[in-house]
């Protein structure tokens, strides 16, 4: 009897638990993280601030642009141009349409040692740290 009340408890326990996961799922997914496209820029519109990319692997999307929209090696929404290759677009969907977050020209050319401050200074290469330490010891 002792047996069949604990195979019950557990029962009502694990149809909790799998409540509440599958009550947070759609949460998750919800906020899930933003799309990236990438391709060569098929068109533009300035009228609409749109443009439409060209993806090898998802096809060709529309895509808007904001007065949020941060662009990285470009220059902003001008810089765009019809046949523009290696642009990286990441987007979110927003009442249907897609709102490009951030567009920027991937394939660097490898000088920025592969972090994601392209901006420089300084940052985290071994060669600063003798370089300051010189300048240090021939000041005092």
């Amino acid at each position: 009897m002792k047996l069949i009340r604990f195979i019950a408890v557990l029962a009502v326990a694990l149809t909790a638990l799998s409540a509440t996961v599958a009550g947070a799922a759609p949460t998750q997914t919800a906020t899930a993280a933003a799309s990236k496209f990438e391709g060569t820029v098929v068109s533009v519109n300035r009228d609409a601030r749109t443009f439409r990319l060209s993806d090898v692997e998802r096809g060709t999307v529309r895509i808007k642009v904001t007065r949020n929209t941060r662009f990285e090696r470009i220059d902003g929404f001008a810089g765009l141009k019809a046949g523009a290759k290696n642009i990286e677009a990441t987007v979110k969907r927003k009442n249907g349409a897609l709102v490009a977050l951030t567009v920027e020209r991937s394939g660097g050319g490898g000088q920025h040692g592969g972090g994601r401050d392209d901006r420089g200074g300084g940052g985290g290469g071994g060669n600063d740290d003798p370089a300051g330490d010189d300048h240090g010891g021939n000041r005092s």
